[in-house]
């Protein structure tokens, strides 16, 4: 007796269904692919599947435009006329034949034509299979031949890299080709999983814990970091977090600029990295910390393991307290230009007025924050973005305007946590610019921060 096999439903891997699903809400809902990928739905699937999921994603999200160009080639359609769910089918099966050696090719073709038929765009099916098919059959397009950094434009380094155009010049004509190069190719690639130890002391048990044969590299700018390595990123859940904290060795820097005092402010707190580790650093100190969002502040409250750490659901720019601290941090919403290899979805969402519209928020919760200083007290203005209008224009307005704000030397700080052996880098001048700190991706083995130590009269 033969087995009815005409009404059955052709499987589709779950990790394909994952990357897919995703990166349809990153575009129509303006998601983040990091957080969806973390999100219940998601965080469950096996290892293995939630590794290619993220592999898709990311890569898919990270070499956009260069997708989409080879596409527009093959296709006798407008790209901007197909519906989403076609085109993100047509970049998921390409990103596969060009970046997944181990992706057979008619697996990459046919889960995608599926993946179509599952969306209800059954129609466009064979347009997708006939497109993947004539792009599998064509030899993939040569990288650009790029010269010397110095010689290379800036439309070059924007078609080989897969950067929006109008970002590019701007970081030439602010770093130059050679350093914009760097940037670029950094965030092309998965970032470091960096750790920071809570204790000195948890390491031991951090290690027996983690089992055999996981390795945890040293930092390469504090002595509190640790790197996992990639193949090792998936027995993260094993880990206790009593003992660690999953974050970048830029945001760690910055945090420890803060230092110490009797009582300490946070301003934007989560997602909480800052202010735990802010926390860990005063473990006798409270540390008020403020988040505009309730659902945020929740989570705060439920995911920042400190117990020093006070969380309040306002705006900093409407908040009335009596009390005055001697150290704020001002870790403001910015573009995160900083970070586009941890959030590739930024560089195709941005636009040049949003920088204006940041600006201006930026410099209100400044203002706001430097109110709640007490003489003498240092106000600790930061950013994840590589852009002038949030980083040096913001505290340049801040400084005209009042005459009892001045700009501190960050070197003094910087040169303070080298003597007590929690920074490790050896060129101090290049975490510089000026009198701030800077972080540049892929001039340093971090994302890009910006930070700016103010002290109130």
């Amino acid at each position: 007796m033969k087995l009815e096999t005409r009404n059955r439903k052709p499987t589709i891997s779950p990790a394909r269904t994952a990357a897919f699903d995703i990166l349809v809400r990153v575009e129509r809902e303006a998601s983040y692919a990091s957080e969806l990928l973390h999100a219940t739905a998601y965080a469950q699937l096996p290892q293995l599947d939630h590794g290619l999921a993220t592999e898709l994603v990311m890569g898919v999200l990270r070499w956009r435009s260069v997708l989409d160009a080879e596409i527009s080639g093959h296709s006798q359609q407008p790209l901007g006329k197909l519906d989403l769910e076609v085109l993100t089918a047509l970049r998921l099966g390409l990103y596969q034949l060009r970046h997944l050696d181990r992706i057979p090719t008619h697996a990459a073709i046919h889960e995608s034509v599926e993946l179509v038929k599952r969306s209800r765009k059954r129609s466009a099916a064979p347009f997708v299979n006939a497109v993947l098919r004539k792009l599998a059959s064509a030899a993939p397009r040569p990288g650009d031949a790029l010269a010397e950094p110095e010689a290379v434009a800036a439309s070059a380094l924007a078609q080989s890299y897969a950067h929006p155009l109008w970002l590019v010049e701007r970081w030439v004509n602010s770093f130059g080709p050679a350093i914009t190069q760097k940037i670029c190719l950094y965030d092309q690639s998965p970032p470091l999983t960096t750790l920071r130890l809570r204790n000195p002391n948890d390491e031991v048990m951090l290690r027996s814990e983690m089992g055999r044969g996981v390795t945890l590299d040293a930092g390469a700018l504090l002595s509190s970091a640790r790197r996992l390595r990639s193949s090792e990123v998936a027995r993260l859940h094993v880990l206790a977090t009593t003992h660690l904290a999953i974050q970048d060795e830029g945001s760690q820097l910055v945090a420890a600029l803060v230092g110490t005092g009797a009582r300490i402010l946070d301003c934007c707190a989560a997602p909480g990295g800052k202010t735990q580790a802010i926390a860990d650093h005063n473990p006798n100190v409270t540390v008020v910390a403020v988040e505009i969002h309730p659902h945020r502040a929740r989570l705060l409250r439920r995911l920042v393991l400190a117990k020093n750490v006070h969380v309040i659901a306002a705006d900093i720019r409407d908040l009335a307290l009596s009390l005055k601290f001697d150290c704020i941090l001002a870790d403001v919403p910015c573009s995160g230009t900083g970070t586009l290899a941890r959030n590739p979805e930024i560089k195709w969402r941005l636009k040049p007025a949003d920088l204006t519209d940041l600006q201006a928020r930026q410099i209100a919760i400044l203002r706001a924050a430097l109110a709640h200083a007490a003489p003498r007290g240092r106000v600790i203005y930061s950013t994840c973005s590589l852009e002038e209008e949030e980083n040096e224009a913001v505290v340049d307005a801040v400084l005209t305007a009042d005459p009892f704000i001045r700009l501190l030397d960050c070197r003094v700080e910087l040169e303070r946590l080298k003597s007590e052996k929690q920074l490790i880098w050896p060129d101090l001048a290049s975490l510089t610019y000026g009198p701030c700190l800077r972080t540049l991706p892929g001039v340093h083995p971090c994302d890009g921060f910006f930070a700016a130590v103010l002290e109130k009269q």
